[in-house]
């Protein structure tokens, strides 16, 4: 395999792992320049990193009815690539999971879960939460059910071939349990409204997104090396 060759198999998961630290980077951003305001609290000033949601980075105005313009741009720009690289990443996929029927299907499922779960986020970003704010919930709701579903796909089909290293179903595994828990909490958790509501609510978010883009920045850079592996030991991938 020549290097022109394994550049561009590596090209999709190098975008992911850009697109990943980009998120980071805006996110924070859009964070220090966020006006402030909050859920339950309209004069609070500048982000609180435990009562304000990624959401209120999108907003074109602040609770309070301040303009938002400068954190809104950012927060779209980080969402729109991330959910864009993590499309790109369970698309190129599948190729290292062509073993078998089995395990190829269960990798195709995954990827097909994982690409609406990117598709969502872009939806999201697209929808900002004081303009069509049903919709977006509902492709919050969406993008993380089906993240869920792409990670269990993944790991019965990690667990199924000797290609894949198993450290990555670990990686999986832990980041499902972070994600199911926040499911719960998502969907079955105590209300914003309540003593404590809005702090576990933004800070259970936090924890699930940052875990998501770290997980999926690890494993799309162990893919990148385990691509050049196999092309050091002159192997194909798949």
């Amino acid at each position: 395999m020549n290097s022109q060759s394994v550049s561009r198999q590596q090209r999709p998961f190098l975008l992911t792992v850009l697109a990943c630290v980009q998120f980071i980077v805006l996110t924070g951003a859009a964070m220090f320049f966020y006006p402030g305001s909050t859920f339950v609290d309209p004069h609070s000033k500048g982000y609180s990193f435990f009562r304000n949601f990624f959401s209120d980075l999108g907003r074109t105005q602040t609770h309070s009815g301040d303009s938002n313009t400068v954190s809104a741009i950012l927060f779209f720009v980080a969402l729109t690539l991330v959910g864009l690289g993590l499309a790109t990443f369970f698309l190129a996929m599948p190729r290292f999971f062509r073993q078998g029927r089995p395990v190829h299907l269960l990798s195709r499922l995954g990827s097909a879960a994982g690409i609406l779960s990117g598709l969502a986020f872009v939806g999201v970003a697209f929808t900002p939460a004081d303009l069509i704010g049903w919709l977006h919930r509902l492709l919050v709701q969406v993008a993380f059910l089906a993240f869920f579903v792409a990670v269990l796909f993944y790991i019965a089909a990690i667990l199924r071939t000797s290609i894949y290293p198993r450290r990555y179903a670990l990686v999986f595994g832990v980041f499902v349990l972070v994600l199911a828990a926040y499911l719960v909490l998502l969907f079955f958790g105590p209300s914003l409204l309540s003593p404590g509501g809005l702090i576990i609510h933004a800070t259970g978010q936090k924890i699930v997104v940052y875990a998501a883009i770290i997980a999926a920045l690890f494993l799309a850079d162990g893919a990148r090396r385990l691509i050049a592996a196999h092309a050091d030991r002159g192997l194909p991938v798949g």
